[in-house]
């Protein structure tokens, strides 16, 4: 079915939404895409925090009654309070064979052992990965609840293939087998990342890669509000493909709001095609990606409302992220905002065995953004199984 023809469908079936409802009252029979864009408004997670104030605790936008709905998810609550977000049995099982997809497009095969290892908790990612898996035939195995050595011992011990958890977690692992001294598995042939940009990072995919052996790094991207979204095709490093049969997307400029042309950085806009359940409209991400002509080059480059300007530099996490991991002795990093006003500093901790790679580092970020920002040893940092909160305001 075309994209066209789905969002029409889409459009027909959360008519009586009654978030929805006022939003749709102008948007009327849609001839084409165009006609879709000029009408529809985009939505925005205020909108969202809003509905959800005035219509506790799940909000309004419920295509059906309260007794269809028999999945519960919940945002992480980085950017804003998290939200509650519910699922009927059809809109879940329509993410779980997005999820078929990306297995595929990863050269997954059913029948494959896929290790999960991270602690499931109210997040859409981690049951909808684990689920679709076992869905697509894979034998899926559990790491919640284990330490992060029982569950190298389990990927040993099941031979496991493929393992999923964020880029941070995937490095943690193979530093907490050296310092146990357990073997890392040999195994694991890929890895598949999300939560984090540094799926698409080279310096941290290539830096994932040698410490499991060679394995493969592929990135994914998705979130709660809108399910899972965008894979990485094996053999095919630095780039995102949108599920583009299952995703209308959008690129636009933060501010005009108007598409941006191929080869520009934009804001990624997403309209998912099949969740009726609980459906979003051209919902603005805040997350920023280079349009191509048919990927998303480098992946996701960042959030919108992550930039800093420091000292007239533009600076990105994800841009300071690789750097930091192109030292290979920097075990773990936090990174201090200090305001002066409307002024921005950096200032950078890290924790490595080398004296010398405070130095080091400093030197690779003058190269990199023209900038002197002071970085200091430490002793020890926190480590991160979900999403790294490595960025700190003093």
């Amino acid at each position: 079915m075309s994209q066209l023809a789905q969002l029409r469908a889409l459009l027909a079936a959360i008519a009586e939404n009654p978030f929805q409802r006022k939003r749709l009252a102008g948007v009327g029979e849609i001839a084409n895409i165009a006609d879709f864009t000029a009408r529809a408004p985009f939505t925005t997670k205020a909108d969202i925090v809003a509905d959800f104030a005035a219509h506790p605790p799940y909000g309004s936008n419920l295509t059906f009654s309260r007794a269809s709905y028999t999945h519960f998810c919940q945002t992480s609550g980085t950017t804003a309070q998290p939200l509650v977000i519910l699922d009927t049995a059809e809109s879940w099982d329509w993410m779980l064979d997005s999820w078929a997809h990306i297995y595929r497009a990863g050269g997954i095969a059913p029948g494959t052992v896929v290790y999960f290892a991270f602690s499931f908790g109210p997040f859409l990612g981690f049951w909808t990965a684990f689920e679709g898996a076992a869905k697509y035939g894979c034998l899926c195995i559990p790491g919640g609840g284990l330490s992060s050595a029982a569950r190298l011992r389990a990927i040993a011990e099941n031979r496991a293939e493929v393992l999923c958890c964020t880029p941070t977690y995937a490095l943690h692992l193979a530093e907490v087998a050296a310092s146990e001294r357990l073997p890392l598995p040999d195994c694991v042939r890929k890895i598949i990342v999300a939560g984090e940009p540094g799926g698409s990072l080279p310096e941290v995919r290539k830096r994932i890669s040698a410490a499991w052996h060679g394995a493969e790094v592929l990135d994914h991207y998705g979130m709660t509000e809108v399910g899972p979204v965008a894979f990485q095709r094996t053999g095919e490093a630095d780039t995102l493909r949108i599920l583009d049969d299952r995703y209308f997307s959008e690129i636009i400029h933060p501010q005009t709001l108007q598409p941006v042309a191929i080869g520009e950085i934009g804001e990624l806009v997403l309209t998912p095609l099949g969740r009726t359940a609980w459906p979003l409209l051209r919902y603005r991400t805040g997350d920023l990606v280079r349009r191509g002509a048919d990927k998303l080059e480098g992946g996701i480059l960042g959030r919108a409302d992550d930039m800093l300007v420091i000292r007239g530099v533009n600076i990105y996490p994800s841009a300071v992220d690789a750097v930091v991991r192109s030292i290979p002795e920097v075990a773990e990093y936090r990174v201090t905002v200090a305001s002066r006003g409307e002024m921005h500093e950096l200032t950078v901790d890290i924790e490595t065995t080398d004296d010398k790679a405070a130095s080091q580092l400093e030197r690779a970020f003058t190269a990199a953004f023209t900038l002197r920002i002071p970085v200091t040893r430490v002793l020890s940092l926190p480590r991160f199984e979900l999403k790294a909160r490595r960025w700190q305001r003093d």
